[in-house]
């Protein structure tokens, strides 16, 4: 039986995914698995998965809709719903349902909730193509974003490094 990774890389390739993709979702792992080491209350298999599949939708597009594509893929392919949720809430720090309309995405609540959905949200802040940067980095290059998300993204940060014991 091949093990999580080799399947969740051969899902990502089947769905158009390119190298440089996979090599993000690699890296947005290990930052994952490495955020959520100390703590006991994490799902780390469930977090794996997310983490490994989180960038799926962008197979199909490299819009910020990547995310819901890449949820409805995931749920097409019974890929469990907690995944499925990680994947969707992933972008940032989650957008709300209102945000998603002026998206022209469907109006769901794509913010994490559960404490792995924020973790992989989290990681994929501090991973810029495969190279691991800072909060700080993020934001700076985040100067597009209005003041109201970009602070959404600092407070995620801050509630991660606390529930993981950072």
């Amino acid at each position: 039986m091949p093990d999580l990774r080799e399947s969740c890389e051969v899902l990502l390739r089947e769905h158009g995914c390119s190298t440089a993709v996979i090599a993000h979702c690699r890296a947005v792992t290990d930052c994952a698995l490495d955020l959520s080491s100390a703590s006991t209350l994490v799902n780390r298999p469930l977090v794996e998965a997310g983490a490994r599949l989180h960038d799926i939708g962008r197979g199909t597009t490299h819009t910020i809709g990547h995310a819901q594509t890449g949820a409805d893929l995931c749920r097409s392919l019974n890929i469990p719903e907690p995944v499925a949720r990680i994947v969707e809430c992933h972008t940032g720090a989650g957008l709300t349902a209102d945000e998603c309309t002026l998206l022209r995405q469907i109006p769901r609540d794509c913010v994490p909730q559960s404490i792995e959905e924020k973790i992989v949200a989290h990681a994929d802040n501090l991973v810029a193509g495969s190279r691991r940067t800072t909060v700080y980095e993020t934001l700076d290059s985040a100067f597009h974003l209005n003041r109201k998300v970009r602070r959404r993204i600092y407070r995620l940060a801050l509630e991660v490094e606390i529930l993981c014991g950072r």
